[in-house]
């Protein structure tokens, strides 16, 4: 939340939950919002609709929606990263911690999905490009580049990975053996998203620079470091 003179800048964390499971892929920011599938979708949905309101009738509010699709990954000095309250709920924080030994085996929720090798499939995003999409946007309601004052922005980097890809792609950047199982599907779970990215690159400035090597790498590097020095 900035201020500039006098106006109120706001920048919300919103969510690729709020498309629901897409008609078409890539999604893109005009797509329908439909039915949220998870109550953190819901949520999100609902912040939405109250800020692009509230932004009709108060032209000195000025909101930058960002919709980040799967964040993950750590700061490259590994210090800094996502350390979940209790049993983690997000894909790679279960990997780090199951590979560390601080869980028990992975479960691969389906794999009977319409994808590439039937699990599900999301848009990655590094937390360190995220934190950049962050900068691009207040910059440009201080530059007052904004071509209205409530807009979107998909956060991704265009390309989904599914889960067996993304456990594939941690053994193979770290040497680490998973243990994984195959469950039955998750409620709530979208069988595959991954966004357009094209008006973040084009009209926001901004565009993804690390891949998934880069995500699993940093994450593994973090849970080395809680390991190293606990903060439980």
């Amino acid at each position: 939340l900035v201020s500039f003179n006098r106006k109120i800048d706001l920048v919300f964390s919103s969510s690729c939950t709020v498309y629901g499971q897409p008609d078409s892929l890539p999604v893109t920011e005009s797509a329908p919002i439909k039915k949220a599938e998870s109550p953190y979708g819901n949520t999100k949905q609902i912040a939405e609709e109250i800020l692009e309101e509230t932004t009709a009738v108060t032209p000195d509010l000025n909101v930058i929606a960002l919709r980040y699709f799967n964040p993950v990954g750590a700061h490259e000095t590994a210090l800094i990263g996502e350390l979940p309250n209790g049993v983690p709920a997000n894909l790679v924080p279960f990997i780090t911690q199951s590979a560390i030994g601080k869980r028990g085996p992975i479960t691969v929720y389906g794999n009977d999905y319409d994808t590439v090798d039937g699990s599900a499939v999301r848009d990655y995003i590094h937390v360190v490009d995220l934190a950049k999409a962050h900068v691009a946007a207040v910059k440009r309601m201080e530059e007052k580049k904004a071509e209205s004052n409530y807009e979107v922005f998909n956060i991704g980097t265009g390309k989904g990975s599914s889960v067996l890809e993304i456990i594939s792609a941690f053994e193979n950047t770290t040497g680490e053996k998973l243990d994984y199982k195959i469950g039955p599907r998750r409620s709530g779970d979208v069988e595959k998203v991954y966004g357009d990215v094209q008006k973040s690159n084009d009209v926001l400035g901004w565009k993804a620079d690390l891949g998934i090597d880069e995500m699993m790498r940093s994450a593994w590097e973090w849970e080395k470091y809680i390991k190293a020095n606990p903060f439980e």
